[in-house]
């Protein structure tokens, strides 16, 4: 088990220092925006890197929304046979413009899923940052209390 659940829970709510232990292992995630009341979801390629995550992407409604609206969450999450994990990250989105930014920002190596040029990285500085561990187990049976109706 990834996560020691105290009195066998079946959730636990991670601590930050989890959730980033989490974040830092992961390549893909979902990036929400919102702009003028309407959210918008869009599939990203991410690394974490100093406790924020890039992700690089290409001119288009995803880079607009990030632009008009700093204000966006990002989703990821973990799914193995016995467990399952999901982090949620508030926080600002800004495009990196410098040289030295950019610089900083290839060293993560991301790549786009996709043969397009993406060239332009996109770092989210969080203000929050939460995440649940899921064990799996049988549904549990309900108990019947008093007044409950039998057969």
């Amino acid at each position: 088990m990834m996560f020691d659940h105290p009195h066998d829970e079946p959730i636990l709510m991670l601590t930050e220092e989890q959730c980033w232990q989490l974040l830092e292992r992961i390549q893909h995630g979902r990036l929400v925006g919102v702009v003028d009341g309407r959210a918008d979801i869009f599939p990203v390629n991410v690394a974490a890197q100093d406790r924020t995550l890039v992700f690089r992407t290409a001119p288009g409604t995803k880079l607009a929304e990030v632009t008009v609206n700093e204000n966006v969450l990002f989703e990821t999450d973990g799914i193995l046979p016995d467990q399952a994990w999901s982090v949620v990250v508030r926080g600002t989105a800004e495009q990196l413009q410098t040289s030295a930014e950019r610089a900083e920002a290839e060293k993560l190596e991301l790549r786009p899923w996709v043969p397009t040029l993406k060239d332009h990285f996109v770092r989210i500085t969080p203000t929050e940052v939460s995440g649940r561990h899921f064990r799996f187990g049988e549904h549990p049976e309900r108990e019947l209390g008093e007044g409950s109706e039998v057969g």
